[in-house]
């Protein structure tokens, strides 16, 4: 049995004593897995952000300033191929004088650019069948028979607004997101 020796109140302030070191010791003990907690999840965190390689592709830029009427330059972005067309008149009326209705994929040239540049045409370049490249962004290369764009692979045909008309491809070519400012075209 133990025994205490002095007053009741020298008693009280011991067993204070005994509760707040027991108290600092938890205090300590729970700090210390939180800290070595935060330092294991930092890591594992960080490697989830994309690296600086994928960051550089997330957008491309290109100058349009020289792009001519009539004239298709090739990009890259996400590391697939983009044809980008500055359309002439002739396309253009060619493309509104579709009916809608009729196509497999509806979608009008002004639903497929930006408003105030109808004439400028940005599209993904890869078939949406099976995925190869079309034809019909280079100069003399075969434009299917609807004068935009065509896939050698299995025959997909575009019309001048990349939209589907023939084949065996279910969607138009893809329009991704992109902005005009001045003479710089940003997709991405």
């Amino acid at each position: 049995m133990a025994t205490t020796t002095g007053t009741p109140e020298t008693a009280e302030v011991a067993g204070e004593d005994g509760v707040r070191r027991r108290d600092f010791i938890e205090i300590a003990a729970v700090s210390a897995a939180g800290f070595g907690g935060l330092v294991t999840l930092i890591p594992l965190v960080s490697q989830m952000a994309p690296s600086e390689d994928v960051l550089a592709e997330s957008t491309t830029e290109l100058d349009i300033s020289s792009l001519e009427v009539g004239q298709s330059i090739k990009a890259v972005f996400r590391k697939q191929p983009v044809f980008v067309r500055r359309l002439t008149q002739a396309e253009i009326d060619e493309a509104n004088a579709v009916d809608v209705g009729d196509l497999r994929d509806p979608q009008t040239l002004a639903e497929r650019t930006l408003p105030g540049n109808e004439d400028l045409l940005v599209v993904m370049g890869v078939c949406t069948h099976l995925g190869c490249v079309p034809l019909g962004a280079a100069e003399g290369e075969n434009k299917g028979e609807f004068g935009g764009y065509f896939c050698p692979c299995h025959g997909s045909h575009y019309d001048t607004a990349a939209r589907i008309r023939k084949g065996p491809a279910p969607t138009n070519l893809a329009v991704p997101e992109y902005t005009i400012s001045d003479t710089t075209l940003v997709i991405g």
